[in-house]
C-alpha cells in the first residue's frame, strides 16, 4: 500500500466518528485505531520472517530483540580516563583497506587530529580524527561491528 494511500486512510478515520477501521490487501494488512498509543495511528501487521533467512541474520535479530537489562552489565567495565566517541552511527573499521594493519593499536601514542580508524555511513567512509592526545589503552569495538553516536571507540590515557 503506497504512503499516500495510506495518509488518506489515516485521515479519514482522525476525521470521521471511525475508531478503528482495518483493511487487507495483497501487499498486506493495515489497522488504524483512533484514540491509541499517541504516534501509533498506523501500525503494518508484522508478517513472520521467510524460512529462507540465513541462521546468522536471524540469530542477529535475535540479538537485537533481546531485553536492554542484558546489555546493562557491560556499561561498568569501561575504564577511566578519555575516549574518542564515534561522531555518527555506521559501521567501525580499524583499518582503511579491508585486511590492512589497523591505524592504531594499544599502546600507540596518539596525537589530536591523528586518524584513529574509519566509520562508514550510508556507503561513505568517514576518517574519524583523534579528539584527544594520549597513550591508547584499550580498543572499546570489534572490527566491522555497528556503532552508534556517541558510543566510546577508544580509551586513551
Amino acid at each position: 500500500m503506497d504512503l499516500r494511500k495510506l495518509k488518506t486512510l489515516v485521515d479519514l478515520v482522525s476525521e470521521s466518528n471511525i475508531s478503528e477501521l482495518e483493511i487487507t490487501e495483497a501487499e498486506g494488512k493495515v489497522r488504524i485505531v483512533k484514540g491509541g498509543v499517541p504516534g501509533s495511528a498506523a501500525l503494518p501487521a508484522a508478517a513472520p520472517p521467510p524460512a529462507s533467512l540465513p541462521a546468522a541474520f536471524a540469530a542477529g535479530a535475535a540479538a537485537v530483540a533481546a531485553p536492554a537489562s542484558a546489555a546493562a552489565p557491560a556499561t561498568p567495565t569501561l575504564p577511566e580516563g578519555k575516549f574518542i566517541k564515534s561522531p555518527m552511527v555506521g559501521t567501525f573499521y580499524r583499518s582503511s583497506t579491508p585486511g590492512g594493519k589497523a591505524m592504531v593499536e594499544v599502546g600507540d601514542e596518539i596525537v589530536e587530529g591523528q586518524p584513529v580508524c574509519i566509520i562508514e555511513a550510508m556507503k561513505i567512509m568517514n576518517e574519524i580524527e583523534a579528539d584527544v592526545s594520549g597513550r591508547v589503552v584499550r580498543v572499546l569495538v570489534e572490527n566491522g561491528l555497528a556503532v552508534e553516536f556517541g558510543q566510546p571507540l577508544f580509551a586513551i590515557e
